[in-house]
């Protein structure tokens, strides 16, 4: 697996924020001029849709692995802003790793299902926050 990761990283280094390449192009043009020669038959067109998915298969692996890259790294950042928080619920760190029903548990807990000065009177800053976005104070 760390030889795939590696070579996703050298193509994210190697391709990003570069202007685009006249590759492309020229793969298209050249496919423009072969066909013809073939006579556009079921082979030539079965070897240009065989290339076509293989590169689309690639780029989907490459742009869903940096995205699950950026994803991680972004939740270890949250996680270690949770933990910097003093008033903030360490239950919700490392919540991406929890099941679905304990994060609706969770969700439902978050959002007002229980009554607002239940959260108030244990201390919950979330009580406090929801206020200020609905144009209240924050205590």
């Amino acid at each position: 697996m760390d030889v795939l990761e590696d070579r996703a990283a050298r193509l994210r280094r190697c391709w990003a924020n570069r202007a685009p390449s006249p590759q492309p192009a020229a793969l298209f043009y050249c496919g423009r001029r072969v066909g013809p020669f073939f006579g556009y038959s079921d082979t030539w067109q079965l070897i240009v849709n065989t290339g076509t998915t293989i590169v689309t298969f690639l780029m989907v692996f490459l742009v869903q692995n940096t995205q699950n890259r950026d994803a991680r790294a972004l939740h270890l950042k949250l996680d270690e802003l949770l933990r910097s928080v003093k008033p903030a619920r360490n239950k919700l760190i490392d919540l991406e790793n929890c099941s679905d029903e304990e994060i609706e548990h969770i969700a439902r807990a978050i959002s007002g299902a229980a009554p607002a000065g239940e959260r108030a009177s244990e201390g919950d800053p979330a009580g406090q926050t929801s206020a200020g976005l609905n144009g209240g104070a924050i205590a």
